[in-house]
C-alpha cells in the first residue's frame, strides 16, 4: 500500500516536473525541472526493485547528461540582446507532428512488435534466472550491446551532432 502511493506520488512528481520543464521559457529552469523529473524516474526505478538502474539514472543523466546541457545552454547565451521568442507556425507543424512520431512509436510498442531483450516469457522467475546467470549489469548490458547496438549507435550519434551543433551556433565569428 505505502509502495503503491509513493509510486503515484513519483508519478505525478515526473509528470508535474516535465510539464513544468516544457513551459518554462529560461532554459536554465527548464534543465533544473528536468533534474527532478530525474531523480523522480529514479525513485520509481528504485520503488520497482531496479536499484541499478536508479543508481545510474542520477549519475549518468542527471549528473553527466545535465552537466553537458547547462554547459550547452550557457554557451549558447553569448550575450545579454533579449531576442524575441522563436514560435512561429512551422516550429508548431514540426511539434504536432513530432507528437504523431511519439504516437506511432507507443502504438508499435503496446502492438508488441518490439523485440524483447529477456525474450517472450518475462517474468520474475525468468528475470531471477538470468540475474543468477549473468549479473544484474549482465542483464542489461548484453542485451544492450547485441541486441540494441543500433539505437545506442543511433543516440550516441545524435549527442554528438547536438554538442557539435551547439558549438557551431555559438562560434564567434572568426
Amino acid at each position: 500500500m505505502v509502495t503503491q502511493l509513493l509510486f503515484f506520488f513519483f508519478a505525478a512528481c515526473a509528470g508535474g516536473s516535465a510539464l513544468a520543464m516544457v513551459t518554462r521559457k529560461n532554459p536554465v529552469a527548464s534543465a533544473m525541472w528536468l533534474i527532478g523529473t530525474f531523480f523522480s524516474l529514479a525513485a520509481i526505478y528504485t520503488l520497482l526493485g531496479a536499484f541499478f538502474i536508479g543508481i545510474i539514472q542520477i549519475l549518468v543523466y542527471a549528473g553527466a547528461i545535465m552537466v553537458l546541457f547547462l554547459f550547452v545552454i550557457m554557451l549558447l547565451n553569448l550575450g545579454n540582446n533579449l531576442e524575441a521568442d522563436i514560435r512561429g507556425t512551422g516550429w508548431k507543424v514540426m511539434a504536432g507532428g513530432g507528437g504523431l512520431v511519439m504516437l506511432a512509436l507507443l502504438a508499435r510498442v503496446f502492438a508488441g512488435d518490439v523485440p524483447m531483450p529477456l525474450g517472450q516469457q518475462a517474468g520474475a522467475a525468468v528475470l531471477a534466472a538470468q540475474q543468477a546467470e549473468r549479473g544484474t549489469v549482465g542483464i542489461i548490458g548484453i542485451p544492450l550491446y547485441q541486441d540494441f547496438v543500433v539505437p545506442l549507435q543511433a543516440t550516441a550519434i545524435l549527442l554528438l551532432i547536438a554538442v557539435v551543433g551547439a558549438v557551431m551556433l555559438a562560434k564567434r565569428k572568426v
